[in-house]
């Protein structure tokens, strides 16, 4: 991006900030019910806006983009929160000496975090033969019957499934950026 066009762009984030942050910041409030991560994602829709760069033709169309944005990052903040409440469940269950450090659990909420995020982008039945396959041991002709498919089309769901997780751990790594 240009230097002018990186400034102009700035500027325009900075009205839109100016005139639509607290009504962003209300409106997540009420979702979340506390306004100190309310404050933090309404900063966070601006960042994105920030970062990815937008034209709009109306102020109507920037409300109803920073509308989707918010809408979104309530969404991940609840899963994300889900997430969390489901890993603290599960390491409460085991002794205390056997815990991860601090900064290995922020590790392990932020793998998790992007595995649950993959699989939700891989096409339903995908998702339901990986998790079926890892997390019940459940075999291909098991998943097969359970999904109603072949156990060709397993194998290929599994491929698929793999294939995302091999990007997954290539992008954790490092090796993707």
């Amino acid at each position: 991006m240009p230097l002018d066009h990186a400034a102009s762009h700035r500027q325009k984030v900075s009205v839109l900030y100016l005139e639509n942050h607290g009504w962003i910041q209300k409106w997540i409030g009420k979702r979340l019910g506390n306004s100190q991560d309310a404050a933090e994602l309404a900063q966070d829709v601006f960042v994105r806006l920030l970062a990815q760069p937008r034209d709009f033709d109306s102020d109507l169309h920037a409300r109803a983009y920073l509308s989707r944005v918010s809408r979104h990052l309530c969404i991940d903040f609840w899963r994300r929160k889900q997430l969390e409440s489901a890993w603290l469940e599960a390491l409460a269950s085991r002794p205390e000496e056997h815990h991860p450090s601090l900064e290995q659990q922020a590790l392990i909420l932020e793998a998790l975090a992007q595995v649950q995020n993959m699989l939700e982008r891989l096409p339903t039945k995908v998702a339901e033969a990986f998790s079926l396959s890892q997390l019940q041991g459940l075999g291909y002709r098991e998943i097969a019957e359970r999904l109603g498919v072949s156990e060709r089309s397993v194998t290929k769901y599994m491929a698929q499934a793999m294939f995302q997780c091999a990007l997954l751990e290539a992008e954790l790594d490092g090796v993707l950026a």
